[in-house]
C-alpha cells in the first residue's frame, strides 16, 4: 500500500474518530471567577484598548474581582459605553482616559489622572495593538509604521511610564501584556503584527530580569482564536471562510471549539495577583493547543495572497502605495 495513501486513510480515520469526541470541557459560564472575591479589592488596574473586545472581557474579570479600573482608547464613545457595562460589576470605580498610546505626553497625563481620582495603577495590562491580514509584499510603509507604532512602540511607552512610577516610589506592580503566538512560529500573512509581537515578548523577557529585584513583575498572556466584536471586517471574513468563527464550530482548533473572551480574563487576573507572585518573565499561551498542532499528513502550501484572495503582485502606484490594496484601520487601543 503507498504510504502516502495509508497515512491519509489514517488520518482521516483519526478525524472521524475526533469528531464524535466532544473536545476540551466549555468553562464556567459568565460571571464566574478564576481567584476568591474580593482579590483586587483597593487595586487600580489600567487597561490599555479596554474599550472593547478582549480588552473589555479582560476588565470585567478584573472589576469582578474588585478593582478600581482606568480603562484606555482613542474612541471616548465605546470607552463611556463600557464603563456604564462594567460599573455594576465591581465594588470599585471605572476612570476612562481617551488617548493614543502612541503618545508618550499623553500617557503621562493619563497615568497623572489616574493617579490623582483613584491612586497609583497597581496593575497595567497592555492590550491595545493594531493588526489586519496582508501579504507582506503589499504593506505600505504608513501600514507598517501603524501596526509597530500601537502594538510594539505604545506598549512600550506605557510599560516604561508604569515601570518608572514604581520605581521611583519602590513600590511592587504587575503588568501583563498581551501577545501572539506567531511572536515564535513566524505569522505569514502578518508579517507586521507578527514582528511587534515578538518585540513585546522580548520586552516581557527583559524587563522581567531588570524590574524583578525592585518587586515589579510582567508577563505575556497569548490569546488563541477567542472571536469577539473588535475583530476588523477582513479577519473575521477570513474566519468565516474557514469556518472557524462560530463557538460552535471550531473543529479546526485541537480543543474542538474557539476560545471565550472570559478565558482570557481569567487567566490575566491570575497571572496578576499574589497568586502568581513567583512568576514573571513567562508567556501563557491560552489557546486550546492550537499553535502547537501538527498534521501526519503535511497540507499543501496555498500562498498567503491566495488565501486573502488578492489578485497577482502589482507594483506601487504613486506615493508607494500597493495599487489595488484594501485599506484597514488599524485601531491604537479602540
Amino acid at each position: 500500500m503507498d504510504l502516502e495513501f495509508f497515512l491519509r486513510k489514517r488520518y482521516l480515520c483519526a478525524m472521524t474518530e475526533i469528531m464524535r469526541t466532544p473536545g476540551l470541557a466549555a468553562p464556567p459560564p459568565l460571571g464566574a471567577s478564576a481567584l476568591p472575591p474580593g482579590t483586587y479589592d483597593g487595586s487600580v488596574v489600567l487597561v490599555t484598548g479596554g474599550g472593547s473586545g478582549l480588552g473589555k472581557a479582560i476588565a470585567a474579570e478584573f472589576a469582578r474581582l474588585g478593582a478600581d479600573l482606568v480603562l484606555v482608547g482613542r474612541n471616548a464613545e465605546r470607552l463611556a459605553a463600557a464603563r456604564e457595562e462594567l460599573a455594576p460589576l465591581t465594588r470599585g470605580r471605572v476612570m476612562i482616559a481617551p488617548g493614543d498610546i502612541r503618545d508618550p505626553d499623553r500617557i503621562t497625563e493619563v497615568f497623572d489622572a489616574a493617579e490623582a481620582e483613584l491612586g497609583p495603577p497597581d496593575v497595567l495590562v497592555n492590550n491595545a495593538a493594531a493588526n489586519f491580514p496582508s501579504p507582506a509584499e503589499d504593506l505600505s510603509p504608513n501600514a507598517w509604521r501603524a501596526v509597530l507604532d500601537i502594538t510594539l512602540t505604545g506598549t512600550w511607552f506605557m510599560t516604561r511610564e508604569f515601570g518608572r512610577r514604581h520605581l521611583a516610589a519602590g513600590t511592587a506592580g504587575s503588568i501583563v501584556s498581551v501577545g501572539a503566538s506567531y511572536a515564535w512560529t513566524g505569522g505569514p500573512g502578518y508579517a507586521h503584527s507578527a514582528a511587534a509581537k515578538a518585540g513585546v515578548k522580548n520586552l516581557v523577557e527583559t524587563l522581567a530580569v531588570e524590574w524583578g529585584p525592585y518587586g515589579i513583575r510582567i508577563n505575556g498572556l497569548v490569546p488563541g482564536l477567542m472571536p469577539h466584536e473588535d475583530m476588523t471586517a477582513d479577519i473575521r471574513g477570513h474566519l468565516d471562510r474557514a469556518g472557524e468563527a462560530d463557538p460552535e464550530h471550531g473543529t479546526r482548533q485541537p480543543a474542538l471549539r474557539v476560545g471565550l473572551p472570559r478565558e482570557l480574563g481569567w487567566a490575566a487576573t491570575f497571572l496578576a495577583s499574589p497568586y502568581a507572585g513567583f512568576i514573571t518573565g513567562h508567556s501563557l499561551v491560552v489557546d486550546g493547543a492550537n499553535w502547537q498542532r501538527r498534521s501526519l499528513v503535511t497540507p499543501p502550501v496555498v500562498p498567503v495572497r491566495e488565501q486573502l484572495g488578492r489578485g497577482p503582485f502589482a507594483p506601487p502606484g504613486p506615493g508607494g502605495r500597493q495599487v489595488g490594496r484594501p485599506r484597514s484601520a488599524a485601531d491604537g487601543g479602540r
